[in-house]
Parts: structure tokens; sequence; C-alpha cells
């Protein structure tokens, strides 16, 4: 009795150990932001790069904004770290329906640190706004940041993911005309579920090999980058670890009390 009230309490502190790893993976929630931004001030950009070496720097959380010319390219980029899955969205304020001649269609893409498109899992990428319409609305969620992969594949990796705004159909009347553009990413942790056995050296970001401290502070996430090398698996591994150790150790004792030669009676 007293080894079966030793393996009962082992078993409940495992599982103890086992319930916020169990709560973390079940139900992945949205990383909290400060809203800090990449300038002096913390502010979100309010102008857009024209290409991907201009692109404007922004954090999750924060919702950057330009005014620009229909027809122009608009390029912004943010910082996605291991273990995150990314939703980015985009609205256009579109010019008054007196001054357009017809329907427009707006795409959004995003690329990661090599500048290869990502797919998006789901979301709606492009869409197509009637004459009437005042604004147009899109969004793209990526698949979740894994900490390696092969040279040959095109799996998201950490580093900096590019935005990039445009109009894909319209008339060509309504070329120049004003629009006011805004973008967003909100991300998700989806813990251990993704992870990896692998690891960057460093993460896909042009140029942080030779950028000073500070520009590699204004790349990176709010808590710096992790690496790769954590995640809730380990929790898990070692749960499991401990589990069996208790397991076997029940076993043994099993095996010695089923052994045991019994007693005479008198």
């Amino acid at each position: 009795m007293r080894t079966v009230r030793t393996l009962a309490a082992a078993l409940l502190a495992g599982a103890a150990l086992l319930a916020p790893a169990a709560a973390a993976t079940a139900a992945p929630s949205p990383t909290p932001s400060t809203g800090q931004g990449t300038g002096k001030d913390g502010r979100a950009p309010t102008e857009a790069g024209t290409g991907f070496r201009t692109a404007a720097l922004f954090r999750p959380g924060q919702k950057a904004t330009a005014s620009a010319a229909t027809g122009d390219y608009l390029y912004w980029a943010f910082p996605a770290d291991t273990g995150q899955r990314a939703t980015v969205r985009a609205a256009v304020t579109l010019p008054q329906s007196a001054t357009r001649h017809g329907a427009q269609t707006w795409r959004l893409d995003v690329y990661d640190g090599l500048r290869r498109r990502q797919p998006c899992a789901y979301g709606k990428q492009s869409t197509a706004a009637a004459r009437e319409a005042a604004t147009v609305e899109l969004s793209c969620t990526l698949r979740t940041v894994r900490s390696g992969a092969e040279a040959w594949s095109n799996d998201p990796l950490p580093g900096s993911y590019y935005v990039r705004l445009t109009v894909a159909g319209v008339h060509e009347e309504d070329l120049g005309l004003p629009v006011r553009a805004q973008v967003e990413a909100a991300m998700t942790e989806t813990g251990g579920a993704a992870a990896v056995d692998a690891a960057l050296a460093e993460p896909l970001v042009p140029g942080i090999s030779g950028a000073s401290e500070s520009q590699r502070e204004a790349r990176a996430p709010e808590g710096g980058w992790s690496g790769g090398w954590w995640s809730d698996r380990w929790l898990w591994t070692a749960a499991g670890g401990v589990l069996a150790a208790l397991a076997g150790v029940y076993g043994h004792s099993l095996t010695r009390g089923s052994g045991r030669p019994s007693r005479p009676q008198a």
C-alpha cells in the first residue's frame, strides 16, 4: 500500500507538470504587443517603401499607414520568429466613386527574407471592389514559422517578412488617383506542435550581419530572436520521461510482490 500511495502522488505531480504545457498547446493565443515602433518615437510608419530595399518597418500589433496613388507598389516589413503564425491584413480607402471609371482589383503579397513569395494558408489575398465601393480589405495568414528547413523547401523561416500591396486590375484612366492604405500583422503562438529539430545560424534579415546593434534591434521582435532552441516539446519530453520511470518502478514493485513465497500457515 505504501508503494501504491507513493506512485499515486508521483503521478499527480507529473499530471501537474503536464497541465500548463497541455493548456498552452491546446489554446494558442495572440501575442500581446506593447505598440512600440521602429522609430525613435515608437510610432508606426506613416509612409510605405517603393521596393524591398526601402520597405517601411513596423512591429506586429501596429497599424502602418501610407498615402499613395493608384498603381503604386507599397512595401512594408515586419519581423516573425519561430513558432509564430502571422496574419497580415490590409485596408485601402479608395477614391470617391464619382472620380472612378470602373471596378478595381487589389492584391496583397507577403515575401520572406529571401524575397520568396509565401503562400497564404487562408485569407482573401486578392479582392475586387466595385466602382461604388469606398474601401477594400484583404488578408493573408501565413504558415507557421519554422526554426529550420531544407534548402530546397519554401517553408517560412524566422526573419523579416515583406508586405507588398498594389492594384492588380484597374481602368487605365483611374491610375494616379489618390488612395489611403493601412496594414497590420497579428501573431499567434503555435507552440511545439510545429517545432522542428533544426535552427538557422541567423534569422533571414537582409543586411543583419553588417548592421549596427540599433539596426538589429529595429528589425527584431520585441523580445529578440528566439533562435529556435526552445519549444514546449521539452516539457512533454521531460514529463514523459518522469512518467515512464514511475511506471517502471511500479511494475518492478508488482513483480517483487508477486514473486514472494507465501508464509506457511500454522
